[in-house]
């Protein structure tokens, strides 16, 4: 099976060598492409206003100046001469839940694996202070990610739908296990725009990630995370709203 490594964290970030440990027990053929410098937070963006370059570090390992995208599109056209049968993503640091996966560049990795028709999973790793606290970031990922990977690689799954895993900010042994969910929804808040002023006296605004306050509905990504759970959501790339379609039909005469 080959399988095909990528993120949103950049080449030489901690998260892809846990990735790759997981994959490593279910295949040798592992290929790496992921972008040269974190790019958190890109969602599923294609470069298109400047060149990308591609970076070959060793055998069947590169990078690629660009977002996620760009490096699924380059393994894909560029790099691999045969598609792979898997594309993992992640293993990010910090969760993708929620409404959070549209901006998330370790989800967006995942979707253009499925837009191309290949089986494709997104890990992130959530994190709290109290779990960077204690140095193990990435310890639940690490124990629990071939147990959830397992199921996943043979599961009959629908064109154009892709995995999103988040791992609880707890040690390995108080993981609870595992939940099939569906996405939540946080109370919306954006975070804080912080204003400052470079050396030149030209102001600047900087994003601010402050905590979200959210309402845990049950059977959503949140609750599992909240209860100590590895939370399993299938994602779908049809975001039409289909009981709005006859709605708007009418309104247009249609």
């Amino acid at each position: 099976m080959r399988i095909l490594l990528t993120n949103d964290d950049g080449y030489h970030a901690p998260g892809l060598e846990v990735l790759e440990a997981i994959a490593r027990q279910f295949s040798d053929d592992i290929w790496i492409c992921a972008p040269s410098e974190e790019q958190s937070g890109a969602g599923h963006a294609l470069t298109l206003n400047r060149p990308v370059r591609l970076v070959k570090f060793a055998e069947r390992r590169f990078a690629v100046t660009g977002t996620p995208t760009d490096s699924v599109v380059m393994a894909l056209r560029q790099v691999l001469d045969n598609p792979p049968d898997l594309i993992l993503s992640g293993v990010n640091r910090g969760a993708n839940l929620a409404d959070d996966i549209t901006y998330s560049g370790t989800v967006s990795a995942a979707i253009e694996g499925a837009l191309a028709g290949i089986r494709s999973v997104a890990f992130s790793q959530v994190h709290t202070a109290a779990s960077i606290a204690s140095g193990n970031l990435f310890e639940a990922a690490s124990q629990w990610g071939a147990k959830v990977l397992a199921p996943l690689l043979d599961a009959p799954l629908a064109a154009r739908t892709l995995i999103n895993v988040n791992f609880p900010p707890v040690a390995a042994a108080a993981v609870k296990g595992i939940r099939v969910t569906r996405q939540g929804f946080h109370d919306y808040a954006r975070g804080t725009v912080i204003e400052g002023r470079d050396p030149r006296g030209y102001k600047y605004y900087w994003f601010g990630l402050d905590p979200i306050e959210h309402t845990l509905d049950h059977g959503t990504d949140l609750e599992a995370i909240e209860e100590g759970f590895v939370s399993v959501t299938p994602l779908q790339l049809d975001l039409t709203h289909y009981s709005t379609i006859g709605v708007l039909a009418e309104r247009f005469g249609d």
